[in-house]
């Protein structure tokens, strides 16, 4: 059998970016940066992808960027990340290369959970980040789900307890679920960071009903066989995960009987990948492109 090919990837986050050589799940060579402006961040990606050019000749790149992107035409849409609208981010990226694939950094980290991953073997499944912001990778039948544009199902609203008047910190809806539980939400509700809180915080009660809530939705409106759970929040918080189980399996009141105390702990599960998911991802992305690739 003949080695998989070497490809390239880009993943691009609010605070830092990498850029990656791989032939398969192997990273070849890496190189990190700070994002700062678009000419910095996208110049400095660029020409280190010119370096490997030369060195290893990657037949095609995947790029997975923060958002919101238009992923048809591959620039950034209105974001509050201060000079990145409107930002080219394939046109920067892609000088070099025939093929190129361009998602969000979330479908990035979805795709490789699924590869590599807590959702090995498995064609319908979300990865959902808990972290500064909430974001969602929906993987259907193989493939990752885009309409006019990517999944923002971290905005979705979600039914709350009748004693929670906690008003939300999301800056476009309140209380939509990133509002509820990003970073920033526990931060505003507890006057404190969530790395900070203790275990028995009841700030946490608050999160694992949200979460809950949304879960409880996703299974009934996507059936995906698992639901993989990242992020600074959603990894850095494991005692929270059991909660959150508890609380969709409530939040279902039995209406799906694949979805029950007994089979949840497999249904909810934390990403295997942390933070290698995105890189690596890119990498699926871009070897799906090639021949003997497998959709992405």
């Amino acid at each position: 059998m003949e080695p998989d090919p070497i490809v390239a990837g880009v993943e691009l986050g609010g605070t830092k970016s990498i850029a990656v050589i791989g032939r398969g799940r192997d990273i070849l060579a890496s190189h990190r940066v700070p994002t700062t402006t678009p000419d910095e961040t996208l110049g400095e990606l660029a020409r280190q992808l010119s370096a490997w050019h030369s060195e290893f000749a990657p037949q095609a790149i995947g790029i997975a960027s923060f958002g919101p992107i238009a992923v048809n035409d591959g620039t950034m849409l209105p974001t509050p990340k201060p000079h990145w609208a409107g930002a080219d981010i394939v046109g920067a990226l892609s000088p070099g290369f025939d093929a190129v694939a361009f998602h969000t950094d979330v479908t990035g980290a979805a795709l490789g959970e699924g590869r590599w991953g807590a959702a090995q073997g498995l064609s319908d499944y979300i990865y959902v980040t808990v972290g500064t912001g909430v974001g969602m990778g929906i993987i259907a039948g193989g493939r990752p789900v885009t309409g006019r544009m990517h999944p923002e199902a971290g905005h979705i609203r979600v039914r709350r307890r009748a004693d929670d008047a906690f008003a939300g910190a999301c800056p476009f809806h309140g209380d939509c679920l990133e509002g509820l539980v990003s970073g920033p939400a526990i931060a505003a509700r507890s006057g404190g960071p969530a790395h900070l809180l203790g275990a028995g915080d009841p700030a946490w009660r608050d999160v694992a009903d949200a979460l809950g809530e949304a879960f409880a939705t996703l299974f009934l409106t996507l059936s995906p066989a698992r639901i993989i759970v990242g992020g600074g929040v959603g990894l850095g918080q494991p005692h929270v995960l059991d909660m959150v189980r508890e609380r969709t399996v409530a939040a279902l009141g039995g209406y799906l009987r694949y979805v029950d105390a007994g089979t949840i702990g497999e249904q909810i599960v934390p990403a295997a990948l942390g933070e290698q998911a995105g890189p690596l991802g890119t990498l699926v992305m871009a070897r799906a492109l090639l021949p003997g690739g497998v959709a992405a």
